[in-house]
């Protein structure tokens, strides 16, 4: 394998770095889940931006079948918040039903995923996500699901939940609105005569949980900004973002900024009519789920807001600061568009991203191949349009880069691709170095690829990049 020779570090040194890298990510595809026991171990430092939000109707817009404004979503936040900043997931769905979603949507991986209506903290993804022991001992205090279960099947009004959706220190119910206020307070009486401390939570007009009296998004929340707090690592901004009754709590916290977005349920914005209307830090956005989160973005001035979906040429992409981050993302949304036919098939376009790559540049696909990059891009000229009219996305995850020499880095990302009702991923690693005579230009040395574990393709050889 030849590449030319980087300036700072050799060749053999740079090539050492990237094997060791393929072989711990490797490792993390197998299962080997790096230790996330810490609540921010991925940051030496306090949070640029905790971005705290709720999936369903907020992060996720489940009457867009596209998923446009979440993917325009992941790619502003994998460009330029993945690197220094925390992304919280704050759901009433538990681990069970959290994983179908996952599944279904292209969902980032969060730091940090908060569930159950906030009975359950987990930090770190996938099959080795660590619970928060200290979170679960501060919920048994005055709490008895086995009480709670025999008065709630005295109201036959209340319909049990799925078996997915009832926890340790959560029990839930579907009961129709019109009988919900009443059953909240005799309940509450009943259970408090029993010695039980709890709370009642009503949302989405039909869903009634019944939780510790210290649960709940905000407190949650309020748990772990401590935990920051004490280990000197407290995010310089938090916003939170909601759309349902559960999610009042979040926006109750004195330090976050809030977003509920257009779509909002009307127990929220009551909430907010009764308790928040004067407080300038919540916005209700005009932009439904994810693109009012990303208004509020910059509506609070917290950081960039313009998502590299959002712009047609990428000549026009400017950033302040360019990085590796931003390379990689506009290349895979090149990537889809050239698939799709959505950019102009001319010649000086394609060689314009051809320079990308370093002539001598190797490719390693998943399936184990070493390729010359050229004949990638060969392959990839001869696939212009054909997604056109398809179901096809890709989009980026766990995007990191590290700088190993004054102009070289490593890049290490999850490539995901929806191809139809396909979804596959690999595991990439990329080894580029920024040109001294362009700036904000990078070029690709070396990529490795390998299937995430779980993976199987009905045609992996058409797996391009």
């Amino acid at each position: 394998m030849v590449l030319y020779r980087l300036c700072s570090i050799s060749t053999n040194k740079a090539m050492n770095l990237l094997s060791n890298c393929v072989k711990i990510q490797n490792s993390v595809s197998q299962g080997a889940q790096p230790n996330q026991t810490r609540m921010n171990s991925r940051l030496n430092g306090s949070a640029r931006l905790m971005l705290v939000s709720d999936l369903d109707y907020t992060m996720v817009d489940h009457d867009e079948p596209e998923n446009l404004s979440l993917l325009r979503f992941n790619a502003l936040w994998e460009a330029n918040y993945r690197h220094d900043s925390l992304l919280v997931f704050s759901t009433g769905r538990s681990p069970i039903t959290y994983k179908p979603l996952r599944n279904e949507k292209p969902l980032l991986t969060p730091d940090i995923t908060i569930m159950s209506v906030g009975t359950e903290i987990m930090y770190g993804y996938g099959e080795a996500m660590v619970p928060d022991d200290g979170w679960k001992q501060h919920l048994n205090h005055k709490w008895d699901r086995d009480i709670v279960v025999e008065e709630t099947n005295k109201f036959p009004q209340l319909t049990p939940q799925e078996e997915g959706e009832q926890r340790p220190h959560k029990v839930s119910f579907y009961v129709e609105k019109v009988v919900a206020s009443e059953i909240m307070n005799v309940l509450s009486q009943r259970l408090e005569k029993r010695g039980l401390d709890v709370k009642i939570i009503y949302s989405s007009g039909i869903a009634l949980d019944v939780l510790p009296k210290g649960a709940g998004k905000g407190q949650a929340l309020a748990y772990l900004l401590k935990k920051f707090k004490l280990e000197g690592k407290l995010p310089y901004d938090i916003l939170v973002c909601g759309d349902s009754g559960n999610d009042a709590e979040l926006f109750s916290l004195p330090e976050v900024y809030g977003v509920m977005v257009s779509n909002a349920k009307e127990e929220l914005l009551q909430w907010y009519a009764e308790n928040a209307h004067r407080n300038s830090n919540i916005l209700h956005a005009t932009e439904r789920c994810a693109a009012g989160i990303i208004q509020a973005i910059g509506n609070f001035h917290l950081g960039p807001n313009v998502s590299p979906r959002d712009f047609k040429d990428f000549q026009k992409c400017k950033v302040k600061n360019f990085s590796p981050a931003h390379e990689v993302v506009k290349f895979y949304l090149f990537y889809e568009r050239w698939r799709r036919a959505e950019v102009e098939k001319s010649e000086q376009y394609f060689q314009n991203l051809k320079s990308v790559f370093h002539p001598l540049a190797i490719f390693v696909h998943p399936l184990g191949v070493e390729l010359p990059i050229h004949q990638c891009m060969d392959a990839m000229a001869k696939s212009y349009g054909d997604k056109q009219g398809k179901q096809f996305w890709t989009w980026v995850d766990r995007l990191s880069s590290t700088q190993i020499g004054s102009d070289t880095w490593l890049v290490k990302f999850d490539k995901w691709e929806l191809n139809d009702d396909e979804r596959q991923c690999s595991l990439t690693t990329v080894l580029m170095s920024s040109k001294s005579e362009v700036p904000d230009a990078y070029t690709w040395l070396h990529m490795h690829q390998t299937w995430f574990d779980g993976v199987e393709l009905k045609e992996p050889e058409r797996w391009v990049f």
